[in-house]
């Protein structure tokens, strides 16, 4: 365990975070994809793509505990507290694995004959979300580990999220040049809507009491903010290049993107409709995902073995 308690570099100081822990993971190679916590279990889920596990750590020890291995590139994951059970979805053969999360033992999977990727609970309904394929998003019943339902999309989907107050799904689907609007209660896309220039759209945050929608995309580099009550272009601003999560603070009102260029860019709302950038805050070459824990004030970021640079997973305060 290497525990770090300095200001990490940024330019605009009253952003500043704090890393205050880092976890080592020795021996993970290739890119690491998304990340879920079991809060009261104090425990960290990592999905190491490239390496095709998923490692779990112990924040208490500030260690790696246990290595599940023999997946086929995780990309997405969920913890769900009530059944001590998370759910792993993998990009080789669509596979979406369920295991306990006491002994780490599979009990169950699902296929989705190719490219599991993002995953999202609805605790009110008690449903699972799973995009997938070249075009779908399915719907699991999480007690009892069956699909019950299948939302069809234009293309594949990237990260989306459920509104809380409502019964849509905002759903990235870059190769189709849109974010889909789904109607959860009749199982359909019911609107698609434009970024403007920018393209390639793969992470997203919603801001349900403003009723804005954050786009990340990467071609060109922007964060592009949507109306979720229009469908139109808000505002849009440039950020580090090759961001793949991130995240709204509604404590602070900001947004928060992980970008594999080195960088959390920090953006600040300032209204509903303007923004401004915040702050850049280094990390590491290739750290594009990671997780943002508000109940914390905590953002963990993922790095991978780059050069003499090891896989690990830091975790820094917010200010």
């Amino acid at each position: 365990m290497a525990l770090c308690i300095y200001p990490t570099a940024t330019h605009g100081e009253e952003a500043a975070l704090q890393l205050k822990q880092t976890v080592s993971l020795p021996g993970v190679e290739g890119r690491i994809d998304h990340l879920a916590l079991d809060a009261a279990g104090e425990r960290l889920f990592v999905c190491a793509l490239g390496n095709n596990t998923v490692e779990v750590l112990d924040l208490r020890k500030g260690e790696r505990i246990h290595s599940i291995t023999g997946l086929g590139a995780p990309q997405g994951i969920v913890y769900i507290p009530e059944l001590n059970r998370f759910f792993v979805a993998n990009d080789k053969g669509g596979i979406f694995k369920i295991y306990d999360g006491k002994s780490y033992q599979t009990v169950g999977e699902l296929d989705f004959k190719d490219d599991a990727d993002n995953v999202r609970y609805d605790s009110a309904t008690k449903q699972i979300y799973v995009g997938f394929g070249s075009g779908g998003i399915g719907i699991i019943n999480a007690a009892a580990g069956e699909q019950v339902g299948l939302i069809k999309l234009a293309a594949h989907p990237e990260a989306f999220e459920l509104e809380k107050r409502g019964n849509r799904i905002f759903v990235n689907v870059p190769n189709a040049r849109h974010v889909a609007v789904i109607d959860r209660d009749k199982g359909e896309v019911v609107a698609t809507w434009k970024t403007g220039d920018a393209s390639a759209n793969f992470p997203m945050a919603l801001d349900e009491t403003n009723h804005r929608l954050f786009i990340g995309c990467r071609s060109p580099s922007k964060l592009v903010v949507l109306n979720t009550e229009s469908g139109n272009l808000v505002a849009s601003i440039g950020i580090s290049s090759d961001t793949d999560d991130i995240f709204y603070d509604s404590k602070r009102h900001r947004i928060y993107a992980i970008c594999g260029a080195g960088k959390i860019d920090i953006i600040e709302q300032t209204s509903a409709d303007a923004y401004k950038a915040l702050a850049k805050i280094d990390t590491a070459n290739g750290a594009r995902t990671g997780l943002f824990v508000p109940e914390r004030d905590t953002i963990f970021v993922a790095v991978p073995h780059r050069g003499s640079q090891e896989a690990e997973i830091r975790a820094h305060q917010i200010e």
